[in-house]
């Protein structure tokens, strides 16, 4: 139950949902395009990437001095049944 309310609350926002939407087709940002994209700031799209990493929903990746983000293909199951029913 516990695991559930952690997913429901970090889907609870429709940033973060927007975020795993843009990444969801197998595109590869840095945190200032994901900004840019959102028209939210730095700061808060650096904070929503940080939980959606933590709970193992996207991967980093360094190149050229910059993260790059993604869809992690190895999400847990409960993620990827939740989120392959949800567009933003």
């Amino acid at each position: 139950m516990k695991r559930w309310v952690i997913i429901f609350r970090a889907l609870a926002n429709i940033n973060r949902l927007k975020i795993v939407s843009i990444l969801f087709d197998g595109r590869k940002m840095n945190v200032s395009d994901i900004a840019q994209s959102l028209r939210i700031s730095f700061k808060a799209t650096s904070n929503h990437l940080v939980m959606l990493k933590n709970l193992d929903v996207i991967e980093s990746e360094g190149s050229s001095g910059h993260v790059f983000y993604s869809i992690n293909k190895n999400m847990p199951n409960d993620f990827k049944k939740i989120l392959s029913n949800i567009r933003v």
